[in-house]
């Protein structure tokens, strides 16, 4: 059995961890981006992260953790003036740490983006609807899991057929755990993984280059 002593001390070890590499990696590379990034996809991201490892270190975990290593204030702080980043450290966001040109990264960020199929709960982009009629891309075998989906179909002579108009979702409305699994066989994807940096570190300063949260460009 594990005791909740030993748990907290592991978890304990992991957030020191956490704070150690962050410390290592402000000694190693010269600049420290924030960015924010939504719907996350581990996998296309870890792709990036080891495209990238020999000139950048990411980091993604508890903010209050990465706030912690960089510091949240002057007296606390690991470099000069970095404790400024700690401010955008909310909501889904991560750092980076790096050697690149600006340009470079900028480039990164830009160019980043991975559509992929939406998941419950997130907003739907698009309003998606099925004609009533034959739904030749779906297979005789599928007529019973699309009906426990909600959809209105039958078979008729071996073919799926919707017997009445059907919505699947509503552009800007959240995206029900039936709606997701239709639209994956429908091959439709709706949810981009995109991040954007947020603000930047260096010896020379700090500059901010997106507000946290609403995201809004500052000039």
């Amino acid at each position: 059995a594990v005791t909740l002593s030993k748990t907290k001390k592991k978890g304990r070890e992991h957030k020191e961890s956490i704070v150690t590499a962050v410390r290592k990696a402000s000694e190693e590379f010269r600049e420290l981006y924030v960015f924010s990034f939504e719907n996350m996809r581990n996998g296309k991201f870890k792709a990036l992260r080891d495209e990238l490892k020999s000139s950048t270190r990411f980091f993604l975990g508890s903010n209050k953790v990465l706030q912690i290593a960089i510091g949240k204030g002057p007296s606390d702080e690991v470099k000069e003036g970095i404790h400024k980043a700690s401010e955008f450290l909310c909501g889904n966001t991560g750092m980076l740490f790096t050697n690149l040109p600006n340009e470079e990264v900028a480039r990164i960020f830009t160019d980043f983006e991975e559509l992929d199929f939406a998941r419950t709960g997130s907003t739907a982009t698009e309003t998606v609807e099925l004609n009533e009629g034959p739904l030749e891309q779906f297979t005789h075998e599928m007529e019973p899991f699309l009906r426990k989906q909600g959809m209105p179909v039958r078979l008729n002579r071996g073919v799926v057929e919707l017997v009445g108009d059907y919505t699947v979702c509503r552009e800007g409305e959240a995206i029900s755990p039936e709606a997701s699994r239709i639209l994956r066989l429908l091959g439709v994807k709706m949810a981009p993984f995109r991040m954007s940096v947020l603000c930047r570190w260096s010896p020379n300063g700090f500059k901010v280059l997106k507000a946290p949260e609403s995201q809004k460009v500052l000039q």
